[in-house]
């Protein structure tokens, strides 16, 4: 079996390639990173640290690497004759790969089995986003593409901080990871990759993980930063950052159980090992890192409006959340694009503006006059959130 993977980077090494290798794939990975690309080349294997409670050292080996740019017409051919292919590069990456898999795809024979794509990204349905972008560049007949590839939506979850220096292609993740995918475009012949769970129905899976792994992550990089902290697990350590957390994922559960059926208890158990995961003192992330971005992470259907929005058209204020975005608001790191433009957008705008630039929200929303005084106070330069 072959895998042809996008994205040869710490969560395509770490994550979505040691669980491909670990299932029997020879896993060919494709990345335009030079250096990143003629290293893995070079090199026979690599190891996965998990760091946690119970630390384990997994290889790597049986893979292959090719320059997607200066080797496409390689990556082509690797498509035209994979089962399956898999992407770890960012959703707004993927219209990029498109070409590439939409004339890989032309390239398989009618007799093969259809090629399983996945597209592995931090949001919803990114699947269907690929697929899309796929569609409107295929070349084949009409209903050719159907006939020859399986697109399946999937949520996953690994924390994979940044890396020591000096590490090579070697990655330290946590120990808990999760795969969910979307069985149903499979009819039954769902590929069998161990450590995977596949489900009927993704979108309570997704949506739980987006807003308990993602908001909470995020609310602690943000309510860490304002407090001074460096690195997650420090933040954590800090009862007033983690009760500020725990009040936001309070909110994010109440939502779950009551939009999805989840059992109370069962979310609840589910954002103590969240919770647990972010305490983890053996996994050097920063706040720095899960920050970045903060524009996107403000955005109407993410993280932080995604759930706000939702909780206040239920008749409930979400405090919490608000907090959060009102500390995001004043997240900075100059080496982060989207960290260091959010003062300007801030100020090259009247308030009104700012808030449906940066949230997306409609005057007319019950959250947006909430999200509205958070912007004028950061546009006033008021500090970070209080308790």
């Amino acid at each position: 079996m072959k895998a042809v993977h996008f994205g040869a980077g710490n969560i395509g090494r770490g994550f979505v390639g040691l669980l491909l290798h670990e299932a029997g794939y020879e896993v060919v990975f494709a990345d335009v990173a030079d250096a990143l690309i003629d290293q893995l080349a070079s090199t026979p294997s690599y190891d996965v640290h998990e760091v946690g409670e119970v630390p384990t050292v997994r290889t790597v080996d049986n893979y292959r690497a090719l320059n997607s740019r200066s080797q496409e017409a390689s990556v082509v051919g690797e498509i035209a004759s994979a089962d399956m292919v898999t992407t770890a590069v960012g959703p707004q990456v993927l219209k990029f790969l498109a070409p590439v898999i939409a004339a890989g795809i032309a390239g398989r024979s009618d007799t093969q089995a259809p090629l399983q794509v996945m597209a592995c990204e931090n949001a919803i349905n990114a699947t269907d986003l690929l697929r899309n972008e796929v569609v409107a560049v295929y070349s084949g007949a009409d209903g050719e593409l159907a006939q020859r590839a399986i697109f399946a939506n999937t949520a996953v979850d690994r924390i994979v901080p940044n890396q020591a220096p000096g590490q090579g292609l070697d990655v330290t993740v946590e120990t808990f990871f999760e795969w969910v995918i979307d069985r149903t475009p499979f009819a039954g012949a769902e590929p069998d990759i161990p450590g995977a769970t596949y489900v009927d129905d993704l979108t309570p899976y997704i949506e739980r993980k987006l807003f308990t792994v993602n908001t909470g992550h995020a609310s602690c990089a943000y309510f860490g930063y304002a407090a001074g902290w460096e690195k997650i697990s420090e933040a954590m350590a800090d009862r007033e950052v983690a009760q500020k957390v725990r009040a936001v994922l309070d909110e994010t559960k109440q939502l779950l159980v009551a939009k999805h059926g989840f059992d109370e208890d069962e979310q609840e158990a589910y954002v103590q090992k969240i919770l647990h995961r972010f305490s983890n003192p053996h996994l050097p992330d920063t706040v720095l890192r899960v920050g970045r971005s903060p524009l996107r992470k403000l955005g109407r259907r993410e993280r932080f409006v995604g759930p706000a929005a939702e909780l206040i058209e239920r008749g409930i204020v979400p405090t919490g959340l608000l907090s959060a975005m009102r500390a995001a608001l004043t997240f900075r790191d100059p080496a982060d694009p989207e960290a260091d433009a959010l003062p300007g957008v801030l100020r090259s705008a009247n308030a009104e503006e700012a808030t449906a630039s940066i949230s997306g929200l409609e005057p007319g929303h019950p959250l947006y006059q909430h999200v509205l005084e958070l912007v004028q106070s950061a546009q006033a330069g008021s500090g970070p959130p209080s308790a």
